[in-house]
């Protein structure tokens, strides 16, 4: 039989007597350290469904899946696939959309789709091909953004009404009949069904 060796009894009493290492979580709640990259928090009010997140996730872990009938974009973020790069919260045009917490680090669960997250926006589609053109609130935020340059567009016109009810009660879209024709152009179309009106018509006039 062999006994143990002092530097081995050392140890063990040193080890013994020596507080962890490792915090306390989840008995005491975890302090992270400055700057620490938790899971990415999405603003609902200042994210506009623009897709720039999902185009630059590198682990795919935000996908976008449009329904035309009902006019909704779902954007779907899997948490569990997130590597916590923080390129959604670095490219995302409003600057405010999302941003990595430094509180919800806690990722562990026993179902992953308890770490999947759903959120939906309203989309404009093309009331002629049904091409969709992008969500209503994208479209206000580059109305924010360029001020009265805005304005040039018809389209842009049709949702500006929208907005401020100039013409309540005034409804200025229209039901698409045999083709596209001049009065579409204040319709809910896509700038390739605009631009078929404008060559067809406008051209006429010149």
């Amino acid at each position: 039989m062999k006994y143990p060796k002092l530097r081995e009894l050392r140890e063990a009493v040193v080890s013994l007597l020596t507080p962890a290492y490792t915090s306390k979580f989840p008995a005491e709640p975890h302090v992270p350290y400055e700057n620490f990259r938790g899971r990415p928090v999405v603003d609902n009010d200042n994210c506009v469904g623009c897709e720039t997140c999902a185009n630059v996730c590198p682990p795919h872990a935000i996908t976008i899946s449009d329904d035309r009938e009902k006019a909704t974009r779902t954007i779907t973020r899997d948490y569990g696939k997130c590597i916590f790069c923080g390129l959604c919260q670095e490219h995302c045009i409003t600057g405010k959309g999302v941003a990595l917490s430094d509180k919800l680090f806690d990722l562990a669960v026993f179902d992953r789709k308890n770490n999947v997250e759903y959120q939906e926006k309203e989309l404009l589609v093309c009331r002629h091909c049904g091409a969709i053109i992008t969500t209503r609130e994208h479209l206000s935020y580059l109305h924010r953004k360029l001020g009265p340059k805005a304005f040039s567009s018809i389209l842009n016109l049709n949702i500006l009404n929208r907005e401020l009810r100039l013409a309540e009660g005034h409804d200025l879209e229209t039901e698409v009949i045999d083709g596209l024709k001049r009065k579409d152009m204040f319709n809910i179309i896509c700038p390739n069904c605009l631009r078929q009106v404008l060559v067809k018509y406008l051209s006429k006039s010149v």
